[in-house]
């Protein structure tokens, strides 16, 4: 079973809430952020870039301090208010009229992610953890859920559709065409069915969101060591998760781009490539795959499809069937030399959103001399992966729905 709790949330009044969420702090270029900062004295981003107020930017561990200050400046202002009884909270987004995503954000237990029950696709690095969770101990909120994601479940529906059929709490739309809705679940008897319809399920998995997910788990850790009285009930026991049907997922590849070919000529490299492709030249003609284990290949103004060749067909275990580590170790790693997929300067990565075309251009302008393209993993290599224990490469997938900050907050 999966433990899944409703809380009090820390969330915007209905007349603010438009102007407090905000993306990610990272989404942000420096000079967007600049204008809403400037421009919007409620975004959320007033509280996580805390230096703005002083016209100065801070970083570090000096800046987590200035966070909590400014979270509480804003619930003194009342711009922020915690509810009065637990709930969970139904979240309804819809992208430009046509994706539409609706799950619950509740509280999750970080003792189901320490004992495999949520399970992860990624590694994590623990300097990025233990700076997070030194985050989280100083301003104790969650602000941005952990995308968790679960087969889909007729109870869980039953109760989400019930919701969703009357006014919603918050209704509002963003820049970006996305329109947002917020329905509370607070009855007593509504909360205990959602609770027991998660305690129903064996796993959940991460869908994005794994720093977060294993920094809190981090910090849970610390506290319970720290707590002479600890019971297993706090809250810092929880993270806040944002969990959703796995068929609602949009599941985006990452392609790649590779600064050069590892001192080859054109066509000795594609001579080594022949050992593992069946190569086809397609010209001027963009290709993008349409099966698993094909790759598209954009290379001297030409474009290439690659098909893994029948007789390397043959695998062991669900990352080594996964296109992005068949990439990495038919010509990633063997041919251009490039070992180190986090670190090495030669390859970027390119939501595959942007298509084959923004891979040509890039090539085309000389600031790389390959690009790749590939299929995105579906839901089912991703659970078979986290089954077996496995993760995957860096920059395997994209996955909506992006949920915005400050919406709901999770303090402990």
């Amino acid at each position: 079973m999966t433990l899944v709790k409703a809380f009090k949330a820390t969330r915007p009044t209905r007349d603010k809430v438009g102007l407090i969420s905000s993306r990610p702090y990272e989404s942000y270029g420096e000079r967007e952020r600049d204008a809403m900062l400037e421009f919007n004295p409620f975004s959320f981003l007033q509280i996580v870039n805390p230096g703005y107020k002083f016209h100065k930017k801070i970083i570090g561990r000096k800046r987590f301090t200035l966070v909590r200050n400014r979270f509480q400046e804003f619930k003194d202002d009342k711009y922020l208010v915690r509810d009065k009884k637990p709930a969970f909270y139904i979240q309804k987004i819809v992208y430009r009229n046509t994706q539409v995503y609706k799950g619950i954000i509740a509280r999750s237990s970080c003792h189901d992610y320490l004992d495999g029950k949520i399970k992860k696709h990624e590694d994590t690095l623990f300097e990025k953890e233990k700076i997070f969770s030194e985050y989280l101990q100083t301003v104790k909120f969650n602000a941005d859920p952990v995308l968790l994601t679960y087969p889909e479940n007729q109870d869980i529906n039953k109760i989400i559709s019930k919701y969703t059929k009357e006014r919603p709490e918050y209704e509002f739309s963003t820049r970006s065409r996305e329109t947002h809705k917020l329905w509370v679940v607070n009855d007593e008897s509504d909360v205990k069915f959602v609770e027991d319809a998660f305690a129903k399920l064996d796993h959940l998995y991460i869908a994005d969101g794994h720093h977060r997910c294993a920094s809190s788990a981090l910090l849970c850790k610390e506290m319970e060591i720290e707590n002479p009285k600890h019971t297993g009930n706090e809250d810092y026991n929880y993270f806040m998760s944002f969990l959703i049907p796995e068929n609602q997922l949009n599941i985006h590849e990452f392609n790649r781009l590779v600064t050069d070919l590892n001192g080859l000529e054109k066509d000795e490299f594609l001579i080594l490539l022949d050992e593992f492709f069946r190569i086809q030249n397609r010209g001027e003609h963009s290709y993008k795959p349409t099966r698993k284990h094909h790759f598209s290949m954009y290379l001297d103004g030409e474009y290439y499809s690659l098909y893994l060749r029948k007789t390397l067909g043959e695998f062991e275990n669900a990352l080594e069937r996964l296109d992005a580590q068949i990439l990495y170790t038919k010509i990633l790693k063997p041919i251009l030399n490039i070992h180190d997929l986090k670190n090495d300067k030669r390859i970027s990565y390119v939501k595959g959103e942007k298509k084959m075309g923004y891979v040509k251009s890039a090539v085309d302008r000389g600031e790389f001399a390959v690009g790749f393209g590939m299929l995105p993993p579906n839901i089912e290599e991703i659970k078979n992966i986290a089954d077996q224990g496995l993760v995957m490469p860096p920059k395997t997938t994209y996955i909506d729905p992006k949920l915005r900050s400050g919406v709901t907050i999770y303090e402990f």
